[in-house]
């Protein structure tokens, strides 16, 4: 069975041990939902709560550990807040006290560095306000303002300062999170017009769910819908008989990767085809990055090691896509001895990355945008071409250039199409 994992926009809040970033938790969702302590260290692996924000949706609020913590265990901890940062589309930092050191700033340095757009909040402005320069010199050098707080406003007591209470800092993060994190490109929508038909051609065999679809099926089916289209679905076997009986023909259609060369036999030329891993690596995984390094794959040596990135876990079965088709293919499609790495989930790559000539995302229909963007950062960074599923299978059966060319109308400029 499939481990979902939750494509709502994340939130991570760091900040000192004790500084109360439990407490703002509680204050955002209106409920004691995480443990508030005295006791420094009291919050030691990251905890996620699911809230709602008008104008933005459900999101993921993760509370995490202190990045003061010490000792061998503190340090283990502090790794933990560290590799939250991996999956979130932006961050909180709570500063109390007036204290804002090296701490602080490694933290937005490493939130730079991950390109996430982030908030300060000076918390506990019931017992110290935030001193004016502190503020100003923030401000200055990181172009944001320090936000005041304290939970304190919630328990109906009177405090005199300048502290905001939960619904501006909802507000203030209604503004600062990426509209891309939570508006998301259409999947096929733009690519038809009202009453079109699409066709998608979804495999029945050992790998389908027992009495359901995949999540990429279900996303593609609802996103025609939305776009006041037509979806039509059949199994590759009905496709032949189908098109023989289907008018309008279709303006497109979608397939399961693992049926490319049927597809791609059985789909007439001017109908475009592409498939669900792909309109999937377009919406939300890094689509040129993927278009520069499928290519790579014609270029492969003997003893090449190729990392295979799932974004789920799942049962494996003996056809499973990405642990034994996709390295079959390849490897006849290279014609090399390959050596081949699965890490599923957000688990840890534990070999140095430049150890692999390519790296071969899923789909990630589990996962946010974000946490696959940061997935493949560090190969990209290394100059390790990237692709994805659909792509590197529609490359080696020879049908590459049909399957992108709904979204470009030249492959050989489609690094420019964005």
């Amino acid at each position: 069975m499939t481990k979902a994992r939750d494509t709502k926009p994340h939130i991570g809040i760091f900040g000192r041990r004790n500084n109360g970033k439990s407490s703002l938790i509680n204050a955002l969702t209106g409920q004691d939902i995480a443990i508030v302590s005295d006791v420094s260290g009291t919050t030691t692996d990251p905890v996620k709560k699911s809230i709602e924000i008008a104008g933005i949706g459900p999101v993921i609020m993760i509370d995490t550990a202190g990045i003061d913590d010490s000792g061998e265990l503190g340090l283990k901890r502090v790794g933990k807040t560290k590799e939250v940062l991996k999956i979130i589309d932006m961050a909180i930092l709570l500063i109390a006290h007036n204290k804002f050191e090296e701490p602080e700033v490694n933290l937005i340095h490493d939130f730079q560095q991950n390109d996430l757009p982030f908030l300060i909040i000076h918390n506990k402005s019931d017992k110290e306000l935030i001193e004016p320069a502190l503020a100003a010199e923030i401000s200055e050098k990181y172009g944001t303002m320090v936000i005041g707080f304290s939970a304190l406003n919630l328990k109906g007591k009177m405090i005199t300062n300048n502290a905001s209470n939960p619904d501006e800092i909802i507000k203030r993060i209604r503004e600062t999170i990426p509209e891309t994190s939570f508006r998301k490109q259409t999947l096929v929508g733009d690519l038809i017009a009202y009453g079109d038909v699409v066709l998608l051609i979804t495999p029945i065999d050992i790998e389908a769910p027992e009495g359901r679809m995949i999540l990429p099926q279900v996303q593609v089916i609802r996103d025609v819908l939305d776009h006041d289209g037509i979806a039509v679905v059949c199994k590759e076997r009905e496709v032949d008989a189908f098109l023989k009986k289907m008018n309008p023909k279709p303006v497109l259609v979608v397939t399961d990767s693992q049926v490319f060369p049927k597809a791609d036999a059985a789909i007439p030329k001017e109908i475009p085809l592409t498939s669900f891993s792909i309109v999937l690596a377009r919406q939300k995984g890094d689509f040129k990055n993927y278009i520069r390094g499928t290519p790579f794959l014609s270029k492969l040596h003997d003893g090449d090691r190729l990392l295979i990135l799932e974004s789920c876990t799942h049962h494996v079965s003996c056809d499973d896509i990405g642990r034994v088709k996709i390295p079959r293919w390849l490897s006849n499609f290279s014609g090399k001895n390959l050596e081949f790495d699965t890490v599923a989930g957000l688990a840890q790559i534990t070999r140095p990355i430049t150890e692999y000539a390519m790296v071969i995302q899923c789909g990630g229909c589990m996962i946010t945008r974000k946490q696959i963007v940061s997935r493949l950062k560090p190969a990209i960074e290394a100059g390790i071409p990237v692709t994805n599923y659909g792509m590197a299978i529609a490359y080696v059966h020879g049908i590459y250039n049909r399957a992108i060319a709904p979204f470009t109308k030249n492959p050989a400029d489609a690094v420019d199409y964005l």
